[in-house]
């Protein structure tokens, strides 16, 4: 009966993940012919809201590469972004500067920013455009990994102590060098790279070096007057109508723009790139990665129960994957995984707890350190490590209290469950015979005679031979 139920369960396991599979095959056969629609004449709007991550700069990367093949005639990337990575940062940078279409970076709508990350692909796009009530600047980077050293700047009193002559500008010059190496080389580095940007397109280098070196900062209309944004507009009809006629540097060549009559169409995120944002996110990746593994535990704890190893499995995979493309602590992750094997521990080898709310702390530690809180849209989420850790120890009490009660409850294996127990006489000559006793026929020897259906009790056990007394009652 229990092979007939496995086997009903698979087919209709087997069933389901068709289904399933079909369905989302033709989602995506839909959307991509939605996507896939003719772009000619028409100006393609791109969306960046939020953080700079491999999932936005996957899909903004592929809108710009489709716009390009179909003929648009402008890309509008609408933007509003803290920042983000840095790799994430320099592939749409190469995507822009590489299009054969001309890209306009629009910070929009009203009190939108184009703050770190958003500051060097505004200036690495053909038409730099800012609606009223947006900023652009503080592209200071950040260091990865919880390195030491980085910003803001501090002074050397002991460098200052041993150069006496040093000049009040070479000081203050001094001063405003990071002291750790590592940041001073990631900031030379972005200096380098926004002012090459900034000489690509004729705008203020010298701000631009500002934003980077002192977090500096502009408002709308002061970008225009520091030839750091080409115009301000308050949508994307009057961008069109502003951007026409205007000339850009497209490939060392100067190129007029026509966007008079272009038509304005959005290309939205498609599900892959919705999927990728929401496994990319660092909350997520770190939620998968512990469902994953307490899928598999389970799942060795009950064989074949197939449902939770199934979610575990898959859980476990695309937390991995999330963390491919994540900057990520080899500390936090060294904690993470000394808290899962904690908690595993003390499945195996119950300790009343300690073993499990430990792993439960260096769980939740692990979660603090495994990503860069400074980078927007990285830091990790309270309620997040607050549910990783109350679901730990939830997990860690629950086998606790299991180990104490099988503690104090009376051993039913062995000989010690023999002892006291009710058996029924089968045959008897003299002093000895056989009992049946929990499903055994066993040898059996008394003190006196007793009759075949007699009920009698263990009193103890030697070898493979019972002795018996008869039962009161």
């Amino acid at each position: 009966m229990a092979e007939v139920w496995h086997r009903v369960n698979f087919r209709v396991i087997w069933r389901l993940g068709w289904l399933l599979a079909l369905a989302l095959g033709l989602l995506g056969l839909s959307l991509q012919a939605q996507q896939d629609a003719p772009r000619a004449g028409q100006a393609v709007v791109l969306q960046l809201e939020g953080a700079v991550s491999p999932a936005t700069a996957d899909y903004l990367i592929r809108g710009i590469e489709t716009a390009a093949d179909e003929g648009a005639g402008l890309i509008i990337l609408q933007m509003d972004t803290p920042g983000g990575l840095v790799t994430s940062t320099r592939d749409i940078n190469r995507a822009i500067l590489n299009s054969p279409v001309p890209v306009a970076t629009f910070v929009a709508p009203s009190g939108a920013r184009a703050a770190s990350a958003g500051t060097f692909i505004l200036y690495a796009s053909h038409l730099a455009v800012m609606a009223p009530g947006t900023s652009v600047g503080a592209a200071t980077p950040v260091s990865l990994g919880g390195g030491g050293g980085g910003l803001p700047f501090q002074d050397d009193p002991a460098a200052e102590d041993d150069d006496d002559t040093a000049t009040p500008d070479e000081r203050e010059e001094r001063a405003r060098q990071p002291a750790d190496a590592g940041m001073a080389k990631a900031l030379n580095d972005a200096i380098s790279q926004i002012r090459s940007l900034a000489e690509i397109h004729g705008r203020n280098a010298d701000w631009a070096e500002r934003a980077v070196r002192d977090a500096a900062t502009l408002t709308a209309s002061a970008a225009v007057a520091e030839n750091v944004a080409d115009f301000t507009a308050r949508n994307v009809t009057e961008l069109l109508d502003l951007a026409h006629g205007r000339e850009v540097q497209m490939d060392g060549e100067t190129t007029v723009l026509d966007t008079e009559t272009l038509s304005v169409v959005s290309l939205d995120p498609d599900w892959r790139t919705q999927l990728l944002s929401i496994i990319a996110n660092p909350n997520v990746a770190l939620g998968l990665m512990v469902i994953g593994f307490y899928g598999i535990v389970f799942e060795l704890l009950n064989p074949g129960a197939l449902v939770p190893g199934t979610i575990g499995g898959i859980s476990l995979i695309l937390g991995l994957f999330a963390l491919s493309i994540l900057p990520f602590n080899m500390a936090g992750l060294a904690l993470i995984g000394l808290g899962l094997a904690l908690v595993l521990a003390e499945a195996f080898s119950p300790s009343f707890g300690i073993l499990g709310i430990g792993g439960s702390v260096a769980i939740v530690a692990g979660g603090v350190f495994l990503f860069d809180s400074d980078i927007p849209g990285f830091e990790p989420s309270i309620p997040v490590l607050a549910a990783l850790g109350v679901a730990s120890v939830g997990f860690s009490l629950l086998v606790a209290r299991l180990g104490m009660v099988a503690h104090r409850r009376r051993v039913t294996t062995g000989e010690s469950d023999m002892i006291g127990a009710r058996a029924k006489v089968q045959d008897w000559d003299g002093l000895k015979g056989h009992v049946f006793v929990h499903g055994e026929r066993w040898n059996a020897r008394a003190d006196q005679g007793l009759e075949p259906g007699d009920m009698v009790v263990v009193t103890r056990i030697s070898g493979l031979t019972l002795t018996v007394a008869p039962a009161q009652g």
